[in-house]
């Protein structure tokens, strides 16, 4: 397997991660149970899920409320853009 099959592979795996972690931090929020870490949500965004959290903001309506995350989130996504086109190209 080459480095760009290997990127584009942790991309889908980190992304989907990201994406069920925020959504079942939803569920457990409807729940009232005990929640996911936000700095947990972050940090699944800086290494390279932003676009994972980001959907699952806009698909499941969480934390659209937060600044931080309605500011911090997209500019996450934009440096995942950043390297990830860096590292492909």
């Amino acid at each position: 397997m080459n480095t760009k099959t290997g990127l584009l592979l942790w991309f889908v795996f980190i992304n989907t991660v990201a994406y069920l972690v925020m959504s079942d931090d939803k569920r457990r929020a409807r729940q009232r149970r005990e929640r996911i870490p936000e700095k947990t949500l972050f940090l699944l965004a800086l290494i390279g899920g932003a676009l994972g959290v980001l959907l699952a903001m806009n698909v499941k309506r969480h934390k659209t409320k937060h600044i931080s995350f309605r500011v911090g989130v997209p500019l996450l996504l934009l440096l995942n853009a950043i390297i990830y086109g860096y590292l492909l190209i």
